[in-house]
This record gives structure tokens, C-alpha cells and sequence, in this order.
């Protein structure tokens, strides 16, 4: 019977194989010390976690509410400092109001004056001139406006402030409407917790946003706000009082002045149309003129024309007659007249040509003058319609010169909300 070949390979020794066991045993117990420590670690790490997150969570709601509290507290003072505004500017324009009432004393006489400037100031080029007529209109309006300039000055300043206090409602409602916004923002805030279904994670959470502020800026800007506007109403309040004492009504008498303007209208008015007639006849003239020109130009263009036929014939006589052969090609009497005559020609077309241009520049200047004068004309026929209606709208003094009775005048009442009437006022 035959005995079994060893089997191939490396066989360890009996040493060898309990060494590995033991090393086994070793790796496995440090691993289990390893995983023990990091489990402590790890229970821990949840439990100083797990407090601070609530800290800090508890810490944030205090602060938020903390920051509601500041923002309503200077919600409410902008409230308040936005309702001491509309209530000056609802004072100052009622005295703004009375103030205008005031100016009632401009009566038919200051209307009249004003519709005459306002007409005449739509003359047009050289009809648009300061004469006597516009120094008696103005010399008019100077009696009633000397009387008013006080109150005038009073009525734009109040006008001005009206303005600045409606910048400023419109800086306090703005940053009112941020602080609401914000409240809300922070409101809203406040009461997620880690169960609203609102929260997720967010991309960049921790970035600054463009244009953020300091806290101290932030007081600062509405502390400027408040700041401004109790500043605006105190002006306000002493701009009121100036005008409660210096409102006033004056009466002037103009006769001397109304009879002054009317003669330098009148006077103003037969010099227009003087001046109209003669424009007439220069253009009656110029057209007469300019009608022989063209018939002059038309009978330059013929006898150009007729020339320039001649000066074909020349041109082609002196051609033909260079095909002549051998010894018949000479320079004979003929040759030496149809180069003068050619010469001759081109002169006298020279001449024509210059004279054509000539002609129709001085025609081309007189329809340029032509149609400035007509231009003139019809600015000078404007001029005089806007004379013939400013003495038309005089005519209405004379039906109030001769009564006692104060006319009645419409003054436009405008608040600064835009609120606009027409009022009767009766002196």
C-alpha cells in the first residue's frame, strides 16, 4: 500500500498560532476600550450640545423680544411725531388759506393789467418789444403788488414749508412703515419654534446683507427723523404767527394810471398799423420785382442756350475738319476763326453763366426778404390783433371806474394736499 504526498504550502508552527490568537484578542479588546471612550465622548458632547442649543435658543427669543420692544417703542414715537406733522400742516395751511383770502384785495384792475402783459408777451420776433404800452402795465401791477409783497412773501414761504413738512411725513412714514415691517419680521420670529413646519435650512444663512446698519445707526437716523420734524414744526408754529400779524387789506386808486395805459395802447396801436401798411406796399413791391426777375432769368436760360448750340457747331466744325489727310491738314483762315469763335463763345457763356447766377441770387434774396417780410407781416398782424383784445379786455374798467361798488374776485384756494377751490370774495 502506498503512502499520501505531503500537500503543498507554509505551515505555521504551534507558537506561531497561539501568538495569533493572542494578538487577536489584544486588537479586540483595545478596539472595544476605543469604542467605549467614544461612546462617553459622544453622550457628553449631546448633553453640553443639547444645553447650549437650548441657551442659546432662550437667548435669542430674549433678544428678539428685547428688539421688539425697542422697535414699538419707536414706532409709537414716530406715530406720535407723524401726527404732531399733519396737524401743523393742516394748521399751516389754514393760515396759508387766510393769508390768500387776504390777497382779495387784487381785484378787476390787477386781472386786467395781467391778461394785457400775458397777451402781449405772444408777440413774436421783433414785434415783441418793451414799449410805453408794457411800462404803463407794468407801472400798474407795481401799485397793487407794492401792497401785497409782504403777504406774497408770506404765502411762498408757507408754501415752502409745506413742502419740508411733506418731506418730512413722507421720512416719518417710511421709516414707520420699516419699523412695521421689521416688527413683523422679528414678531414672526419670535414665535417659530423647532416644531413650526416653516423652518428649513437655508443657503448662506450667516451672510451680511447689502446696506445693513449698526444699531447706533439705526437710532441715530430715526433720532434725525423725530429731530427734524419737531424742528420743522417749530418753524412752522412762528411762521403762522408772523403771518397772523401781517395780514392785510390795502385799496389804491388807478385812474391816473388806467387812462395813462389806455392813451399809450391806443397810441401803440395806430403806430402798428402804420407799420403794417407800409410792410404791405414793400411787399406788393418786392413781388412786382421779383416777378420781372424770373422773366429776365427765363430769358437768360434761352440765350444760354443758344450758345451752347453755337459753341456745338464750333467744337464740331474744328473736329471734322481734323480728319483731313496729308497737306490738307493746315492751320488755315478757317482753323484760326473757329478757334476765336470758339473762344468767343465760351466767353460770352462765361459771362451769361455768371450773370444767371448772379440774377438768381438776387432773386433767391429777394424771396428769402420776400418771406421774412411776410413772416413780419403776419407777426406784426398778431401783434396787432393781441393790441386790438388787450384794449377790448381794458374796456371792461370802464363798466367798474365809475362805481363805488368793489367787483367781486375769484381766488384759487390750494391747500398742500391738493385740494383746489374757487372761493367768492367779496371785499
Amino acid at each position: 500500500m502506498s503512502t499520501l504526498p505531503p500537500k503543498p504550502g507554509l505551515r505555521h508552527s504551534v507558537p506561531d498560532w497561539n501568538s495569533n490568537n493572542q494578538q487577536l484578542s489584544a486588537i479586540a479588546q483595545h478596539e472595544r476600550h476605543i469604542s467605549n471612550v467614544i461612546r462617553q465622548e459622544a453622550r457628553a458632547l449631546r448633553n453640553e450640545t443639547s444645553c447650549k442649543t437650548t441657551w442659546d435658543e432662550n437667548d435669542t427669543c430674549h433678544r428678539l423680544s428685547d428688539r421688539v420692544w425697542d422697535v414699538a417703542r419707536w414706532k409709537e414715537t414716530l406715530e406720535t411725531c407723524a401726527q404732531k406733522v399733519d396737524e401743523e400742516m393742516e394748521a399751516l395751511t389754514l393760515s396759508k388759506e387766510q393769508t390768500e383770502q387776504a390777497l382779495a384785495a387784487t381785484v378787476i384792475p390787477m386781472e386786467v393789467s395781467t391778461e394785457c402783459l400775458t397777451l402781449r408777451d405772444g408777440r413774436r420776433g421783433y414785434e415783441l418789444v418793451s414799449d410805453p404800452v408794457e411800462e404803463q402795465l407794468k407801472k400798474e401791477t407795481e401799485l397793487i403788488e407794492r401792497v401785497q409783497q409782504y403777504l406774497q412773501q408770506h404765502i411762498d414761504k408757507s408754501f415752502d414749508q409745506l413742502c419740508v413738512l411733506q418731506e418730512i411725513r413722507h421720512e416719518l412714514t417710511s421709516d414707520l412703515q420699516n419699523k412695521m415691517d421689521a416688527l413683523d419680521i422679528d414678531m414672526s420670529c419670535l414665535s417659530l419654534t423647532i416644531k413650526s413646519p416653516q423652518i428649513s435650512l437655508k443657503t448662506n444663512p450667516t451672510r451680511i446683507p447689502p446696506g445693513s446698519t449698526t444699531p447706533q445707526e439705526w437710532v441715530q437716523f430715526s433720532q434725525y427723523n423725530v429731530a427734524r420734524a419737531h424742528e420743522a414744526i417749530q418753524v412752522s408754529e412762528e411762521m403762522r404767527e408772523d403771518m397772523s400779524l401781517t395780514r392785510a387789506q390795502a385799496q389804491n386808486d388807478f385812474e391816473i394810471q388806467w387812462r395813462a395805459t389806455d392813451f399809450a395802447l391806443r397810441k401803440r396801436n395806430h403806430n402798428e398799423e402804420q407799420a403794417r401798411d407800409e410792410l404791405e406796399w414793400q411787399i406788393r413791391k418786392t413781388e412786382d420785382e421779383m416777378a420781372e426777375t424770373e422773366h429776365d432769368i427765363h430769358e437768360l436760360d434761352a440765350d444760354l442756350y443758344a450758345k451752347t448750340a453755337s459753341l456745338k457747331l464750333a467744337h464740331t466744325r474744328l473736329e471734322n475738319r481734323t480728319h483731313r489727310c496729308g497737306m490738307d491738314l493746315c492751320r488755315d483762315e478757317v482753323q484760326y476763326g473757329l478757334v476765336t469763335e470758339v473762344h468767343q463763345v465760351e466767353s460770352t457763356i462765361a459771362a451769361l453763366k455768371q450773370k444767371l447766377s448772379e440774377t438768381q441770387l438776387s432773386l433767391q434774396k429777394m424771396k428769402l426778404h420776400h418771406a421774412h417780410m411776410l413772416q413780419d407781416l403776419s407777426r406784426k398782424q398778431e401783434a396787432l390783433s393781441l393790441e386790438q383784445r388787450s384794449m377790448k379786455t381794458r374796456s371792461r374798467l370802464a363798466s367798474t371806474s365809475g362805481t363805488d361798488k368793489t367787483p367781486v374776485l375769484l381766488v384759487p384756494l390750494t391747500n398742500s394736499s391738493g385740494r383746489s377751490n374757487l372761493l367768492l370774495l367779496a371785499q
